[in-house]
C-alpha cells in the first residue's frame, strides 16, 4: 500500500508539543519521496517570508504586455489599444487603392483580432469616409477614433470642419483630435485659434482630448512644458528613418536620418509630464522591408517606457497578424 503523502507541515509526532513562540520549536515535513525532514520555526518563517517577498515580483514579471491591451494615454484618461490601425500610408494612397470592400475587410480583421484604435486625417484623401463606412454597425463604445486637422489651417471655421469630420466618420464624437504635422518652432502661437477651438469642442464633449503630431525638431522642442497638449504624436524607430531632423522642412532624401537620441529625450520628458504618447513611422514609412528592421524598430520603441501606443498602416491581413505577433514577442523578450 502506498504511503500517504503530506505536502504541509506536521507537529513532531514523537516529542513534546512544540512551543509556538520558541526558536527551538520544530516541525516535520514529509517529502513526496516519503522522507521526513525536521524544520525549526526560524527556518520555516524565513522560507515563508522569503516566498511572500518574491511573489509580487514574480507576478509582475509574468504579466505580459500585449498589442491589444487597452492603455491609458497619460492624463487625458482616454483608453486605446496599444496597437492602432493607421490609414495614412503614403498619404493614404496605399489604403485608398484597396477599394472600399477590401479596406472594410481589413478594418474588420483588425477589429476582430483586438485592434480597436483607428487613426486617420483629413489630408488622407477620402479616408474619413472610407473608415466611417468600414466601421458602420460596430458599437461605437468598443473602438477609439483619432483624426488630424490640416496645417496651415484653412480660413474657415474650425468648429464647422469638426462637424464635417464627424459626419464623414459616422460618429457623434472623436476621441482624439490632433493638429496635424506641426513644423515651425512657433506652432504653439501660430495655431492658437485651432487650440482655442479644440478646447471649446472638448468642453462640449465633441472631442475627448486634443494634441498635435510633430514633424521636425524645432516644433518638438516646444512640446515639453506645453500645458495644452493632452496627446503628443511623435515619430519613432531604432535608426532615425523618416524621423525628426533639425529643420522645419522635411528632407526629401530618405538617407537623411533623424536624431533618435534627441527625439527620445523629448519623448521621455513629455511622457513624464503626463502627456499620452503615440508613435508613428514604426516601419520607416514602408522602408523597413526586411523583417529584422521591423523587429528592431518595434523592440526599440515598445521598450522605451515612454510610448503608450503606436500606429502602423496596413495593406493586408498578414501585416496585421505580423504586427500583433511581433509586438507581443518584443515586449515579452
Amino acid at each position: 500500500m502506498q504511503a500517504e503523502v503530506f505536502d504541509g507541515v506536521l507537529p513532531n509526532p514523537t516529542g513534546p508539543a512544540p512551543d509556538p513562540g520558541g526558536e527551538a520549536a520544530q516541525w516535520y515535513s514529509v517529502s513526496k519521496e516519503g522522507r521526513m525532514h525536521r524544520t525549526t520555526r526560524r527556518d520555516f518563517l524565513a522560507a515563508t517570508l522569503g516566498a511572500a517577498a518574491i511573489a509580487p515580483f514574480a507576478g509582475a514579471q509574468s504579466k505580459k504586455r500585449l498589442a491589444t491591451d487597452w492603455v491609458t494615454l497619460g492624463k487625458s484618461n482616454v483608453k486605446v489599444t496599444r496597437l492602432a490601425f493607421g490609414t495614412g500610408t503614403m498619404g493614404g494612397r496605399v489604403q485608398r487603392e484597396l477599394g472600399q470592400e477590401q479596406f472594410t475587410r481589413l478594418v474588420r480583421h483588425a477589429y476582430d483580432n483586438g485592434v480597436r484604435f483607428f487613426e486617420t486625417a483629413d489630408t488622407y484623401g477620402g479616408m474619413h469616409d472610407m473608415l466611417g463606412i468600414a466601421l458602420k454597425g460596430i458599437p461605437r463604445d468598443t473602438y477609439r477614433l483619432m483624426t488630424k486637422y490640416r496645417t496651415p489651417p484653412p480660413a474657415d471655421d474650425p468648429a464647422a470642419r469638426l462637424d464635417t469630420y464627424r459626419r464623414q466618420l459616422n460618429t457623434e464624437y472623436i476621441d482624439i483630435m490632433l493638429i496635424h504635422c506641426v513644423r515651425p518652432a512657433t506652432w504653439d502661437t501660430d495655431y492658437q485659434r485651432l487650440q482655442d477651438s479644440f478646447s471649446e469642442a472638448k468642453h462640449k464633449k465633441i472631442i475627448a482630448s486634443h494634441g498635435a503630431s510633430v514633424h521636425g525638431l524645432p516644433a518638438l522642442r516646444k512640446f515639453p512644458g506645453n500645458r495644452w497638449l493632452d496627446i503628443a504624436m511623435i515619430r519613432m524607430n531604432h535608426n532615425g528613418t523618416r524621423m525628426d531632423v533639425d529643420n522645419a522642412i522635411e528632407p526629401r532624401d530618405p538617407a537623411i536620418l533623424g536624431n533618435v537620441e534627441e527625439v527620445v529625450a523629448h519623448t521621455r520628458k513629455v511622457h513624464q509630464q503626463g502627456m499620452g504618447v503615440i508613435s508613428m513611422k514604426l516601419v520607416g514609412e514602408g522602408r523597413f522591408t526586411y523583417p529584422e528592421d521591423r523587429e528592431a524598430a518595434l523592440k526599440h520603441t515598445m521598450n522605451l517606457g515612454c510610448v503608450d501606443s503606436v500606429t502602423i498602416g496596413f495593406k493586408n491581413t498578414a501585416e496585421i497578424d505580423e504586427a500583433i505577433e511581433r509586438m507581443n514577442r518584443v515586449m515579452s523578450a
